[in-house]
């Protein structure tokens, strides 16, 4: 697929960052773009960014709401059906897994997993019309765990195993269906660690508050290296509009460090972790 204006992507979780940063650049580009959000006031401010965007109310957990949309693409797009489909809606869960409800876990799959194949399988026909492309955005978290955000790291791994499945699956059609691993990009990951909203009532922080106190120093670190969403959304454009797209795309430095300290034999990628966020415990 190469650059066709006026041809159909849709964009999910274009509230902030990444999904937002694409969807205008699409926009901008000449493509009809679909872009979900979540609340009308997310809505309101991309049509303020750019009125040729057309946001539509998608949470990738609700079942109706992603009917409804693969219904609007049809209906907008006739026999030339969706060129293009960037899996970007996502949530992070983090926490010691000793403490995490088991609810919480389920979320975190029911959006950044089981929501990304809903809305590819919902958009599947409308792909095949038109030999589109599936672009996923995975994570750095996708490649190497780390403590204390073992649920979100969960979901990584598990989207870059569906991806791998799905490119697969669909290459008889002509589908592309293609892995974006961006690196860090700040966000307040430990803001609710911070305010002391958990531990008040539980062993939370007598047990884990050196450990979390080292994750947000740790996280400090990463912010002034992080990738700026633009960034990452200039590689999604290429993962479309490329005559030959890679499988996947690494973008940032940073980010090559997570396939490499998963190389490394693991007590020694267990030390080199625990070095920057276990120090403050005692040896065992």
């Amino acid at each position: 697929m190469t650059q066709m204006l006026g041809a159909s992507i849709l964009v999910t979780g274009t509230s902030t960052g990444i999904g937002r940063a694409t969807a205008l650049e699409l926009a901008h580009r000449g493509y009809r773009v679909y872009a979900g959000v979540r609340r009308p006031e997310d809505a309101e401010s991309l049509l303020a960014a750019d009125g040729r965007l057309k946001p539509v109310m998608l949470d990738v957990t609700r079942p109706d709401q992603i009917a409804e949309v693969a219904r609007m693409i049809a209906a907008d797009s006739g026999e030339a059906g969706l060129h293009g489909l960037v899996n970007n809606a996502g949530i992070n869960v983090s926490g010691p897994l000793e403490f995490l409800p088991l609810e919480d876990l389920r979320c975190q799959f029911e959006v950044n997993l089981f929501g990304q194949l809903a809305v590819t399988q919902a958009l599947l026909p409308l792909l095949r019309k038109a030999r589109g492309r599936v672009v996923n955005i995975g994570s750095v978290s996708g490649w190497s765990a780390m403590p204390l955000v073992g649920p979100y790291c969960a979901s990584k791994f598990a989207l870059r195993a569906l991806n791998d499945s799905l490119r697969l699956e669909l290459r008889p059609w002509g589908i592309r269906v293609i892995l974006v691993d961006p690196g860090p990009i700040a966000t307040p990951i430990w803001d609710k660690a911070r305010r002391g909203d958990i531990g008040a009532e539980t062993e939370i922080f007598p047990l884990y508050g050196p450990m979390i106190e080292r994750a947000l120093a740790f996280t400090a670190q990463t912010v002034a290296r992080a990738i700026q969403p633009e960034r990452v959304a200039g590689t999604v454009i290429r993962a479309l509009e490329s005559r030959r797209p890679r499988p996947r795309y690494l973008v940032g430095s940073t980010l090559r460090s997570g396939p490499f300290v998963e190389k490394l034999p693991v007590r020694l990628r267990d030390w080199l972790i625990a070095k920057f966020i276990l120090r403050d415990y005692p040896k065992v």
